[in-house]
């Protein structure tokens, strides 16, 4: 398959940086994913998720295998369309691309960078919440890239499973989460090491504290084996790890 040019940002376009919890709040809120999320959600990727372009770039190269004319390919929670940006020049032009977000701010955010790259091939940007289930038709490749572990654990199991029946055969889930260590010991050794990394990245000890509390009750994450376990019960047929770095994982399902 011939590849299409990548898109090359705007020259000296900078992104907005990450802010949000810089100052000392008198109340920590849940974490949301609004306006002011979205403006500034592509720094606050690069620099809280480690090997963020490696991770994309990976998902880049297996969608492009797994991706066949004429079918659909899902980003859920595409957030502001980082990942179908990434996919679009690898991927065969006759692939519709489908992204859903309950967030408006997050959807209006994606649409700007699709219209600024000049995006052109088929596609829908549909506003839907995961806890209220999920259609899926005629996917070939479908991608929850740090998405799953927003929604409600009681909704986590008639998602995936309607996540797989409409998968077709052959079709493979890319699925990129934060984990847990069933080992308590490590788990916290892991979540040190996250921590630090964060500070690598300029984010200040407040900064760490203050983002972990609102996200508390926000993101509850699985443990890997819950992970792999879910995707099996749900009807795919194989899992596979592609990516780990302490506490973050990719896997690869295939139907």
């Amino acid at each position: 398959m011939t590849k299409r040019k990548k898109q090359k940002p705007a020259p000296g376009a900078a992104l907005p940086v990450d802010a949000l919890f810089k100052d000392k709040r008198p109340r920590i809120d849940d974490f949301d994913f609004g306006k002011r999320t979205a403006a500034v959600f592509d720094d606050m990727l690069d620099r809280s998720v480690p090997f963020y372009a490696e991770v994309q770039r990976m998902m880049g190269e297996m969608a492009a295998d797994f991706a066949v004319p004429g079918t659909n390919l899902y980003d859920l929670g595409c957030s502001t369309g980082t990942t179908l940006l990434q996919l679009d020049p690898l991927v065969a032009p006759d692939v519709t691309f489908i992204g859903t977000d309950y967030s408006a701010p997050m959807l209006d955010k994606a649409r700007e960078k699709l219209t600024h790259a000049g995006f052109k091939r088929p596609h829908e940007l549909v506003c839907s919440d995961l806890n209220k289930g999920v259609s899926i038709t005629n996917a070939s490749v479908v991608i929850l890239n740090l998405t799953l572990q927003f929604v409600r654990p009681l909704g986590r199991n008639q998602l995936m499973r309607s996540i797989a029946s409409g998968v077709n055969t052959g079709g493979c889930l890319l699925l990129v989460e934060k984990v847990l260590s069933p080992n308590s010991n490590l788990n916290r050794l892991f979540i040190k090491y996250y921590y630090d990394f964060k500070k690598r990245q300029g984010y200040s000890e407040m900064e760490i504290s203050q983002k972990r509390e609102a996200l508390e009750n926000v993101l509850i994450p699985y443990h890997a084996d819950e992970n792999r376990q879910l995707l099996l019960d749900s009807g795919f047929s194989a899992c596979e790890i592609f990516f780990r770095w302490y506490n973050f994982f990719g896997m690869i399902a295939i139907k």
